[in-house]
C-alpha cells in the first residue's frame, strides 16, 4: 500500500489544474486519481441505495417501535373495551390502533443522541460513531506518494493550488483509479 494525499476542490477546472501541476511536479499520471465524492448517505453502497443498513444512532429503534406498539395496542384495546357501550364494536379496534400509534411514538426514546455511548458489536462502528465528521462532498484529487520527499512535494503542490480538507490515507492508485477508496472512512486530515 502506498501513502495517498488527497485534497478537495470546488471546480473541475481546479482539479484539472491540480492534475497538471502534480504531473509537472514529477508524479506519473497513473498515480493520480480525480473523482467526485457524493453527499453522505448517497454513496449507493447497498442494493436499495444509501450507505448503511441503519443509522448508527438508531440501532434499537425497530425493537423499541415493536415494544411501544404492543404496549400501546394493549392499553388502547383495554380502553376501547371499557367504552364498548358508548362506541360500539369498533371501540376496541380503534382504541388499539390509536394506542399502537401513540406507543410507537413513545418508543423513540430508544434512539441514541449524537455521540451517546452505546454497546456495539465488533465490526459495527465505534461508540462515538454519531460524532464522526463525514467526508466533505465535492471534487477530490488524490496522489500516491513514495517517500517523505514525495509527500512534501505533493502536499506543497496541493496547498499552493488552494486544496481544501487535505487528508492522507493508505491505499492503491492503479492507472488513475483509487481502487480501495472508502467514502465512509474517517478522513485523516493533514495539519
Amino acid at each position: 500500500m502506498a501513502r495517498i494525499l488527497a485534497g478537495h476542490f470546488q471546480l473541475q477546472d481546479e482539479v484539472d489544474a491540480a492534475r497538471a501541476a502534480l504531473v509537472r511536479a514529477g508524479f506519473p499520471d497513473s498515480r493520480i486519481s480525480a473523482f467526485f465524492v457524493n453527499q453522505p448517505g448517497q454513496h449507493d453502497l447497498h442494493e436499495l441505495g444509501g450507505d448503511r443498513d441503519m443509522s448508527p444512532g438508531a440501532r434499537e429503534t425497530p425493537e423499541g417501535v415493536a415494544e411501544g406498539a404492543a404496549v400501546g395496542a394493549a392499553v388502547g384495546a383495554g380502553v376501547g373495551a371499557a367504552t364498548v357501550l358508548a362506541t360500539g364494536p369498533l371501540g376496541p379496534v380503534v382504541g388499539a390502533l390509536v394506542g399502537a400509534h401513540v406507543g410507537s411514538l413513545y418508543s423513540f426514546n430508544k434512539m441514541k443522541g449524537a455521540g451517546e455511548s452505546e454497546e456495539v458489536a465488533p465490526g459495527e462502528g465505534g461508540p462515538h460513531e454519531n460524532l464522526r465528521r463525514p467526508r466533505q462532498p465535492g471534487m477530490m484529487i488524490a496522489v500516491a506518494v513514495g517517500g517523505d520527499e514525495d509527500g512534501e512535494r505533493a502536499l506543497a503542490t496541493l496547498r499552493q493550488l488552494g486544496a481544501q480538507n487535505i487528508e492522507q490515507a493508505e491505499g492503491h492508485i492503479v492507472n488513475g483509479d483509487w481502487e480501495d477508496f472508502d467514502p465512509l472512512s474517517i478522513p485523516v486530515r493533514v495539519a
